[in-house]
């Protein structure tokens, strides 16, 4: 009895918190990434630099995965009874891993190229070039696929009183190889993107502080953009990961009823988060702190250039 309970509640949050929520999501992200590729794709600028290419990727991910969102809105509306069959099942599976994790890598890469312009301008001028960005995107989008691709092997249909269930984890018997897996995404998925993103922001804020080139409003907007990255991380993708993973645990070992309903409530919190991130992208990564490479480049150009008259004296 306390079994069921425990399964009825389990479901009670995803149909009453994650339907509505998705369904903010899709209107906001379809308006907002057509939006940002409109003004980012082809023809939209002569001067088509690696920052607006990586943008541009991370809009496209976000929309694929945005056009996914009413199939999960039926799904939880119809209290988790998925009617689209297998192998929708497991296309929308993987098309919600492809776009986080396309998201945490493409911002990753904005992240990295926004510190090689700003912190070596004269090292990346000529050697960062689109073409680079292009070969390294569609290397993202590899990368992503390929470690996606497992979930078309875990994900699978699940019959439990009278409605069919879309697993978008394993079933019972298989998540002790399931586990291992989400531990895999986890560390090199969310981690260490996120060490590279964090430590490539801070060294945008100290070199930008350092400058005499920028005003002070300047200076406050780009470490008001490196709280914002972090930040980000911090309320979506670290907690879910995190709470994935302590939920997977919870159901290998069978842990009590309470205590895994408020890891598995937490759960399904940072799962709307995370769903939330393709409506912040757009207002956050697709506009280019070009003015501050600029004026910052400009700053330490002519700083060399008197450099090295000094030394010629």
């Amino acid at each position: 009895m306390a079994s069921s309970v425990c399964n009825n509640s389990f479901g009670a949050v995803q149909t009453t918190f994650l339907a509505p929520m998705y369904g903010v999501a899709f209107v906001v992200s379809v308006l907002g990434n057509s939006l940002a590729i409109w003004l980012l794709g082809p023809g939209s600028s002569k001067n088509r630099h690696a920052g607006i290419i990586f943008s541009l990727n991370l809009a496209v991910s976000d929309l694929f995965y945005s056009l996914s969102l009413p199939l999960l809105v039926a799904y939880y509306t119809m209290n988790k009874n998925w009617v689209f069959g297998l192998a929708m099942c497991k296309v929308e599976r993987f098309v919600f891993n492809c776009n986080l994790y396309g998201s945490i890598f493409f911002i990753t890469c904005i992240s990295a190229n926004r510190y090689l312009g700003i912190v070596f301008p004269f090292y990346t001028r000529g050697r960062v070039e689109s073409k680079h960005a292009k070969w390294v995107s569609l290397g993202v989008w590899v990368l992503v696929a390929a470690i996606s691709a497992p979930v078309f092997l875990f994900s699978k249909l699940q019959v439990e009183n009278n409605k069919t269930e879309c697993l978008g984890t394993a079933v019972n018997s298989e998540l002790p190889s399931y586990f291992p897996y989400s531990l895999f995404l986890a560390g090199f998925g969310c981690a260490l993107p996120f060490l590279i993103t964090f430590l490539s922001y801070i060294g945008i804020a100290k070199a930008v502080w350092k400058s005499h080139g920028l005003e002070p409003r300047e200076k406050r907007k780009v470490v008001t953009l490196v709280c914002v990255v972090v930040l980000l991380y911090a309320i979506s993708f670290v907690p879910y990961h995190i709470l994935r993973n302590l939920n997977l645990k919870n159901r290998i070992a069978t842990s009590d009823c309470k205590w895994s309903l408020k890891i598995h409530s937490a759960f399904q919190v940072a799962k709307a988060l995370v769903s939330l991130n393709p409506c912040i992208h757009p207002l956050l990564y697709t506009a280019v702190i070009d003015n501050v490479r600029a004026k910052l480049g400009c700053y330490q150009e002519s700083q060399d250039v008197k450099s090295q008259g000094e030394s010629r004296l």
